[in-house]
């Protein structure tokens, strides 16, 4: 007697002790009693009848969740593979446990639906320029469904995009041809540029007299050498002026 005594007493401090829980800053604790709920207990030492209550603790922190790679047609008929990446966090303990079985595969498998509906209306050239916006949009699709189960997506991100080699081929040439583009009116704009500057410089000297000094300075300039030839050319309205007077 002494012996079960002991026994069913060590078993009564088991159980008794099996009712305490400790719930973390970060969790929630959601209390069943007999199956049904019966309310939300927050951080601390906590105390359940054990046997006819049951505890489910939820995390309420902020999630991710992968979205493997999905191969999806856009709108232009171009193969992408796309995985992605979300965000979520739960706000209602109680309806995350109550309304869904699973919330995280929930959501992975919702994101998966929405990541191809929205790429699927979209060409690819909006997908490589906007992927933030799709991203975004995608986000609230999900958020929308996922408000009734209590939790709360916060963002999702698109990451890796793998297309087809032959359309890497393709964009890695049009690359090519817009860089030679810009070069080209780089250099176009350069010269004219150069060329307005050039033109100024000479109205200047010429308004100013200074063009008959330069041409003095490089006459001096090659009188220097003595194995030079300088040959001086006379403007066309001169030699008319003078053969008109030999006319007379």
């Amino acid at each position: 007697m002494g012996m079960l005594f002991w026994i069913l007493f060590a078993l009564l401090i088991l159980l008794v002790l099996s009712g305490i829980k400790i719930i973390n800053q970060y969790e929630r604790g959601v209390v069943l009693t007999l199956g049904a709920y019966s309310y939300t207990v927050g951080p601390g030492l906590k105390i359940i009848v054990p046997i006819f209550q049951r505890m489910i603790r939820v995390d309420m922190r902020i999630q991710t969740q992968d979205i493997p790679k999905q191969e999806v047609i856009t709108k232009d008929n171009v193969p992408a593979g796309i995985n992605a990446v979300v965000y979520f966090r739960v706000t209602k303990s109680e309806d995350a446990v109550l309304k869904i079985q699973d919330y995280a595969y929930a959501i992975t498998q919702y994101a998966q639906t929405a990541l191809r509906d929205v790429i699927g209306g979209v060409d690819l050239d909006t997908l490589l320029t906007e992927r933030e916006k799709l991203a975004e949009q995608i986000k609230r699709l999900v958020d929308k469904e996922t408000d009734e189960w209590g939790v709360d997506v916060t963002a999702i991100k698109m990451q890796d995009m793998e297309l087809p080699d032959d359309m890497k081929r393709v964009m890695a040439k049009q690359a090519e041809a817009e860089r030679e583009k810009r070069a080209t009116i780089i250099r176009a704009e350069g010269e004219k540029t150069a060329s307005e500057n050039l033109k100024a410089a000479m109205e200047m000297m010429a308004s100013s007299g200074a063009i008959s000094l330069r041409t003095l300075q490089t006459i001096e300039a090659a009188a220097a050498n003595t194995g030079n030839t300088i040959v001086f050319t006379v403007p066309t309205e001169i030699m008319t002026g003078i053969k008109q007077l030999l006319k007379k």
